[in-house]
């Protein structure tokens, strides 16, 4: 036998050389969690456990096949026998072997995004009398899959999706998800989500084949528990019913995905449902300096419901993370470039530093300003902020005002009417002589006569738009007043007619920041579009892996890795934690999600406070600091105010000084220049 004490620490040990029975694991960040997993499969290898009878769930294939590979250098090729995979590939396998038994050929194919979409869009052409009036076949398809993973009736779930600008009904859209299965099982046919409801019904109904599998596992693994849904906890609790050896890795303090169906209570009632469950945490933390997992620490220190647990540094002290108070988001984006080029000068590489945000439209400033500082940088989404469609929709309306014969945005715009497709787009714009007459409402308004009856209110409503913007230039009002027009006249129905309320909410919130960007904006609004066409075609950000990039990341995104430096902006409330989530009582998870943000630091944390917001219709407004470093004990970092050198706020409160920052008695307490003092 390994001696593993020697390989491990004593708590990944006990873990990993544990007796049988229930056990979870309590992995904190960066302590470890994988090689505990790695060493407990390669234990029970060597104690004599036929691999067959181990089985390994995780949630990507990536993290599956890693193990097996790490398991393999320990006990050779008899690891590959162990069942090892995703949730959705076990059950698969499950079913190819057993599934006829409710009615699944083994040869059943398994379908992607793109044909569930096309799959879907028949159903509802089939089945409603008014498909155009139906909802979104995306939408369509997530509140099925919702209704799947949480294991409630599709019905309830419709309901719950019910907007005054998307109403659902609810008889007709079961009438569709019924007959989406139902073609679905004509076709031989399962999609995602099938592959676990399906499962859970082979072994919930079939008490045989329950037994079969309950009794051939043994030992049951299972990785990243705290992100498991209703449906996945279930089936895991059913297979390791047999001999109750199940052993659960995870961490509460990084369940940040129950907008995606993720159940904390999962990994938080484990010791309840399972009798006699022994817990062993892991908190010896190989990945970040002990000054940062203090910060990470006294994150948690609050929070309401919780195992206890408590990070300990396996590295020196180091530097104490940093926060920058800065005065708004573009003086945060430059402090940003300064971060970014001093951890450069102390040796770091681009690969090594990572700008994380809590959501997509907080890196607008960001994005802008390594661009135009010609930094390398790869974005985790691989879509820019002005590549998004909805910021091209907004962008589109915009240049028309400007260029009133620009056919491609004439072309995008009007495809967004109910009914209005490429050809018919075309035959208007040649109609109408290929050019908007803008200055006359009338001729505007005779547009909509060579477009289809359902189009025309809705374009009658962007002719009052557009005749709104040419009034704001002409007034030489803020340039976002011409965005939140058109989002009043016409996109903000459109997009929640387009997308389910939260999907619409967060492209909304785009919007806005575009909106707000434009208005702060010196240059003019024609120099403006031209600089967001070539921010969609920058050499700069390509995904070529040999490239030497920075990462700009929403949080969510950048689970499970981890940089030397890290760089948190917007750290203001309202921002982080988001206000919609403190109004929807969702404050623990935005506390988890910062957890996470802190804990993918190794070396150096930076996190960015602004006091003043933009506003879409021009101007500023104060934002106090984040609750989350307010409550965080000065000892624990050094505090930077940093003064701008950018232009008067006259609404702001502040007043110009002879140094180029604003003399305020709050502001500039405990003011210090900015030294560079961090070393690799």
């Amino acid at each position: 036998m390994t001696d593993y004490s020697k390989l491990l620490n004593p708590e990944q040990c006990a873990a990993a050389t544990a007796g049988d029975g229930p056990l979870l694991v309590l992995a904190a960040a960066g302590t470890g969690k994988t090689r505990t997993l790695v060493y407990r499969l390669s234990y029970l290898i060597e104690k004599g456990v036929d691999p067959s009878r181990i089985i390994l769930l995780t949630f990507t294939n990536r993290a599956a096949q890693e193990m097996l590979d790490r398991a393999r250098k320990v006990v050779g090729e008899v690891a590959n026998l162990a069942w090892s995979g995703t949730f959705h590939s076990i059950c698969a396998r499950f079913l190819r072997k057993w599934g006829s038994a409710i009615g699944i050929k083994p040869s059943f194919k398994i379908i992607d995004e793109d044909d569930q979409k096309k799959l879907i869009a028949e159903v509802i052409k089939s089945n409603v009398a008014k498909p155009g009036d139906f909802v979104k076949k995306e939408i369509a398809l997530k509140i099925i899959s919702e209704a799947a993973n949480d294991m409630l009736d599709v019905g309830r779930v419709a309901d719950r999706w019910m907007t005054k600008t998307a109403g659902i009904d609810h008889d007709e859209f079961v009438k569709v998800a019924n007959a989406y299965s139902v073609r679905k099982s004509e076709l031989g046919v399962l999609d995602f989500d099938d592959l676990l409801v399906a499962c859970h019904k082979l072994l919930k109904e079939k008490e045989h084949i329950r037994k079969i599998i309950a009794d051939n596992f043994l030992y049951v693994l299972v990785d990243e528990y705290q992100d498991t849904n209703a449906l996945q906890a279930e089936i895991t609790d059913i297979i390791a019913a047999g001999h109750r050896n199940i052993m659960a890795v995870g961490d509460d303090f990084q369940c940040i995905y129950t907008w995606r169906g993720a159940r904390i209570e999962n990994i938080l009632d484990f010791p309840d449902r399972w009798e006699k469950c022994a817990i062993i945490k892991l908190e010896r933390n190989y990945r970040s300096r002990a000054g940062i997992l203090d910060v990470a620490n006294s994150v948690m220190r609050d929070a309401p419901v919780r195992f206890e647990k408590h990070l300990k540094a396996m590295l020196s002290a180091g530097d104490k993370p940093r926060i920058y108070r800065v005065q708004d988001g573009k003086d945060q984006a430059q402090q940003v470039l300064k971060l970014i080029n001093e951890a450069r000068a102390c040796g770091y590489a681009n690969r090594d530093i990572a700008i994380l945000y809590r959501s997509h439209f907080q890196s607008i400033d960001v994005e802008k300003a390594v661009s135009t500082a010609k930094i390398p940088y790869r974005l985790t989404s691989g879509i820019g902020f002005f590549e998004k469609q909805h910021v091209k929709d907004v962008l589109a309306f915009m240049r028309l005002i400007i260029h009133p014969d620009d056919e491609l945005s004439f072309l995008r715009l009007v495809q967004l009417l109910n009914g209005v497709g490429e050809a018919g787009a075309k035959k208007a714009w040649a109609k109408i002589g290929r050019r908007l007459e803008l200055n006359s409402q009338s001729s505007l308004l005779e547009v909509g006569d060579f477009l289809n009856a359902k189009a025309r209110p809705a374009w009658k409503n962007i002719a009052e738009a557009f005749s709104r913007g040419l009034k704001h230039i002409e007034e030489d009002d803020p340039a976002g007043q011409i965005i939140l027009d058109f989002l009043d006249a016409f996109y903000e129905q459109y997009l929640h007619l387009e997308w389910e309320s939260e999907e619409a909410q967060d492209r909304l919130a785009d919007i806005k920041e575009l909106a707000s960007d434009i208005s702060d904006e010196t240059m003019s609004l024609d120099d403006y579009l031209e600089n967001a066409a070539l921010m969609t075609n920058l050499d700069i950000r390509k995904n070529d892996p040999s490239l030497d990039r920075i990462t700009l990341s929403t949080i969510h995104q950048a689970k499970g890795m981890e940089w030397p430096c890290v760089i948190i902006p917007w750290l203001s409330e309202g921002m982080f934690p988001s206000a919609k989530a403190e109004d929807e009582g969702r404050l623990d998870e935005e506390r988890r999600l910062f957890y996470v943000a802190v804990t993918r630091a190794k070396e150096r944390l930076s996190m960015l406070s602004a006091r003043m917001r933009r506003m879409p219709e021009g101007g500023e407004f104060p934002v106090e600091a984040s609750k989350f470093l307010k409550e965080m004990p000065k000892n624990l970092v050094n505090i930077f105010q940093i003064a701008s050198s950018r232009s008067f706020y006259p609404n702001s409160g502040f007043s110009r000084s002879s140094h180029g920052g604003y003399n305020n008695s709050s502001y500039n307490k405990g003011y210090g220049n900015f030294k560079t003092t961090w070393r690799r």
